[in-house]
């Protein structure tokens, strides 16, 4: 009886002291959860990230949002460049960060851990909390790049790279078109590149690496002759002039395929890689130099040589040239070429022989004389403060003009050019008549208009040579604006 009492008594202690074990056991969950709650409704009130949380390695924990926004700006700054390189075979070259747009959306990246441990119910964020005591959370980058410029940037590219695709094309040579076939090649695959480069970038690998283009194979666009056709085509325009204000508005030429373009199209069945089309022009019923004299209202410079009209076959080449030269209008900017607009001075032309020189002596040759024409306009040129861009001197010095006054030419191989720089068009009036050869250079004055004075002078005879300089010297209402030596000729004794 007595035993059966002592394990009653025993059985009830370690009742008790099981219930008191019990008790203090929930007594500590319910403390460790009133105190992880209390700290997560803490940390729910607080403006700080919790701990263990870094962005792409930066720790960032216990930081406000702006603190971690500067923190990981700060850190990338420092260790990232902002170029990256991209390649392609043996092509490379490097792209800036802004250029494609790139932004590492740090701000988001730092929204992102501000949540963890407030975006969901308070129990799972306790657990979130307690988790990141004992672990680390490394958040990464959602970088985004800008699509347009990105395509922008590799659509330049893909011109650039060494086998990239060839597009047909053409181009106009003398009374010809000629259209080259393009060819296959690689061009830069847009998306893919960008989301490739992208990675690279959330990775923060592309300092140390260069990031290869994604091609693609293309091939050129199919040669379109409608399209060139409708490109190359142009009805001729008449020149025409107003006087308020004045303003000289050139002809153009018409220009057209030679065949039709049925014909041109059959070209194509045969696989070349280059096709001649051929060309008509067609002039308009005015043109530019038809423009009469009002429309160039002052004349700005004249100048005459004298000449023997007893020589009629140098008197012909004379008339020649300046009737060749006659009338022509120079646009601004254009430039004047003395051959080119002459001629070759052949029989056919109507040249004659006349008194010429040649290898240091005077002798008879075709076109003989129109030196004199040249001369002559060049000092009218000078004086209308044109710029001369081409001018050669005589062997010997002329009858018609003083040392250093003088321009010859010879076909194919000295010109005598000059540049109209005026603000408006000028007009070159050629006559030959009554021993006396006049170009005179009209277009319109400015306000104030330039004052021309050229000086030549003589600066050394000797038994063989004789040597000159020539200056120009440009006033505006009376004041000295430039003075310069233009030439400095060395001419043989006759």
């Amino acid at each position: 009886m007595e035993t059966t009492d002592l394990r009653i008594v025993e059985n009830k202690d370690k009742l008790k002291v099981g219930t008191v074990l019990g008790i203090v056991f929930i007594s500590f969950i319910v403390i460790f959860f009133i105190l992880f709650l209390g700290i997560t409704l803490y940390i729910s009130s607080s403006d700080k990230i919790i701990t263990g949380i870094y962005i792409k390695g930066v720790e960032v924990a216990g930081l406000t949002k702006q603190q971690a926004i500067e923190k990981v700006t700060n850190e990338f700054n420092t260790v990232l460049p902002n170029n990256l390189t991209v390649s392609h075979g043996e092509y490379e070259t490097q792209l800036n960060l802004e250029d494609l747009g790139a932004n590492l959306n740090i701000e988001e990246a730092v929204d992102r851990a501000y949540n963890i441990g407030r975006d969901s119910n308070i129990f799972y964020n306790m657990g979130t909390i307690i988790k990141n005591l004992v672990t680390v959370q490394d958040l990464g980058l959602n970088v985004t790049l800008n699509n347009e410029q990105c395509t922008q940037l590799f659509n330049d590219i893909s011109t650039k790279l060494p086998d990239t695709v060839v597009q047909s094309s053409y181009y106009v040579e003398g009374r010809k078109l000629i259209i080259t076939r393009g060819k296959t090649g690689n061009v830069v695959d847009v998306d893919p590149s960008i989301e490739n480069i992208k990675n690279k970038i959330e990775d923060l690998s592309y300092a140390s690496s260069k990031i290869e283009l994604v091609t693609v194979s293309k091939d050129p666009d199919a040669i379109d002759i409608d399209k060139i056709h409708t490109e190359i085509y142009k009805e001729p325009v008449n020149a025409y002039y107003t006087t308020n204000p004045y303003v000289v508005y050139p002809h153009e030429n018409g220009v057209d395929f030679n065949i039709s373009v049925e014909e041109a199209k059959a070209m194509l069945n045969e696989v070349k890689d280059e096709y001649e089309i051929p060309l008509k022009y067609t002039a308009p019923s005015v043109t530019t130099n038809m423009i009469g004299t009002e429309a160039f209202p002052d004349l700005l410079a004249k100048y005459s040589t004298n000449y023997n009209a007893k020589d009629t076959d140098r008197t012909t080449n004379l008339r020649l040239a300046a009737e060749k030269i006659n009338g022509t209008v120079l646009m601004p900017g254009e430039t004047f070429s003395y051959n080119t607009v002459v001629g070759e001075r052949t029989i056919a032309a109507g040249y004659k022989e006349a008194a010429m020189y040649q290898n240091g002596e005077v002798v008879d040759g075709l076109g003989g004389g129109i030196c004199q024409i040249s001369t002559t306009l060049y000092n009218a040129v000078l004086y209308s403060n044109l710029e001369i861009v081409e001018r050669r001197n005589h062997q010997f010095v002329p009858s018609y003009a003083k040392a250093g006054r003088d321009a010859t030419v010879v076909y194919g191989s000295i010109d005598f050019r000059f540049k109209n720089t005026r603000n408006y068009p000028v007009k070159i009036l050629c006559t030959v008549s009554g021993g006396v050869a006049k170009c005179e250079i009209y277009g319109l004055k400015e306000n104030p208009d330039y004052d021309v004075e050229i000086t030549s002078r003589v600066t050394e005879t000797t038994s063989t040579s004789i040597k000159s300089e020539t200056y120009k010297t440009v006033r505006q209402n009376g004041q000295v604006i430039s003075s310069e030596r233009i030439n400095k000729d060395t001419y043989k004794r006759h």
